[in-house]
């Protein structure tokens, strides 16, 4: 068995070229992930909307208990 074949393939989303890699390919600071599909990869920009607005309503509740 090859040393590659014992990790999982990794996707991450470019945030500078909007393009998905396979693998690590470019530098972290412009990378999302990783993902374990290119497709949820695609999908980067969405998840991290939905998780900012899901936290920033958590915020709300919080400051409303207070």
């Amino acid at each position: 068995m090859s040393p590659e074949s014992d990790h999982p393939v990794e996707y991450f989303f470019n945030t500078r070229t909007k393009m998905v890699e396979k693998g690590r390919q470019s530098s972290w600071e412009h990378l999302m992930g990783p993902y374990p599909t290119a497709e949820e990869a695609a999908g980067a920009l969405e998840i991290a909307k939905h998780r900012t607005e899901s936290w920033d309503d958590d915020d709300d509740r919080w400051r409303n208990e207070s």
